[in-house]
């Protein structure tokens, strides 16, 4: 008996239990009940309160971060752009005095052309103005001694014709009609017959 009891105690508590779920589904909507939708709320305030914090806490410093780290990469692009601009400056810079070097070079060795060329021609020049002085000075010396053999030619042929004339008169004359007759024949013939 005392089970028969237990029995129909369970039965009717096993039929109340499903009575009551079945009042309760036909009381949700979609099966919701107050509780989830209590839940949900819950929940959701629970998610805003931990994104509040997690902003405040978290994310601010990230986006801070993230900004100095944007300000420092832009600062680093308009740095790198300066000295872009600098090395081209610098690179054209370069290249002018690379250009103004070898213009340079060019005068300097157009200028040493010049230079030689100048010092060339006073060579030659030099050279034949001593050419010049060693051939008047050779002309000086051969009319010198042009003169010096005419003057000893005409020294023997004078002493000649006075042997000669000494042996035609052999003793009638004197030297000094000798040399009177010597001079007044030279007188006659000329110069130009003893330098031919």
């Amino acid at each position: 008996m005392v089970q028969q009891l237990l029995t129909l105690v369970r039965m009717t508590v096993t039929t109340g239990v499903e009575a009551t779920q079945a009042a309760e589904e036909t009381t949700r909507l979609f099966g919701l009940d107050m509780q989830l939708i209590h839940d949900t709320l819950i929940m959701a305030v629970n998610v805003f309160l931990i994104f509040f914090i997690l902003s405040y806490l978290v994310f601010n410093p990230a986006r801070k971060m993230l900004s100095g780290r944007r300000e420092k990469v832009e600062a680093d692009i308009a740095s790198a752009e300066q000295d872009k601009k600098d090395a081209d400056a610098l690179k054209k810079e370069y290249e002018a005095r690379l250009s103004q070097a070898d213009d340079e070079v060019e005068e300097i060795l157009s200028q040493a052309r010049r230079k030689a060329l100048r010092n060339e021609a006073e060579i030659v020049a030099e050279a034949k103005e001593e050419a010049a002085r060693l051939m008047n000075r050779a002309d000086l010396e051969i009319e010198r001694e042009r003169r010096k053999a005419l003057e000893g030619m005409k020294q023997e042929i004078i002493d000649i014709a006075g042997a000669m004339a000494q042996k035609a008169v052999a003793e009638k004359m004197d030297v000094d009609i000798q040399e009177e007759l010597l001079n007044d024949t030279l007188k006659e013939m000329g110069e130009d017959t003893w330098q031919n």
